[in-house]
């Protein structure tokens, strides 16, 4: 089966830094795009950024500038760095990718667990 593992969520004060990442094993025969959404309490959750296999990155237009995804498609993982953080960036935010995989036998999302990242005033 496959999994996706985060890492890298925390609490950091507003204008701070933090780099999540998020690593897909399993049977994994090909990555469509990876990306990275967020809920906070009482939203709903929201498309971050995403990264398209061979095509170009988008985000949302709250982090344009400040949010950065990236992708080592030889370990497939994908990563966001996250700078000049504000406290209405606070959410679980959760990894994703559209892959596929040995069954069922067709591309289809998968999803992490979550980390939390937290901004204080």
């Amino acid at each position: 089966q496959v999994q996706l593992v985060e890492s890298g969520g925390g609490l950091v004060q507003a204008g701070g830094s933090l780099r999540l990442s998020c690593a897909a094993s399993g049977i994994i025969f090909s990555i469509n795009a990876m990306g990275w959404y967020r809920q906070a309490p009482g939203k709903q959750r929201e498309l971050v950024a995403t990264m398209p296999s061979g095509g170009t990155s988008a985000y949302a237009d709250s982090v344009k500038g400040r949010f950065t995804i990236s992708r080592d498609n030889a370990k497939s993982t994908v990563y966001l760095q996250m700078n000049s953080l504000k406290p209405e960036d606070t959410a679980v935010y959760y990894c994703n990718a559209n892959l596929l995989s040995s069954y069922p036998r067709y591309y289809k999302d998968y999803w992490g667990q979550g980390t939390q990242v937290t901004v204080s005033s």
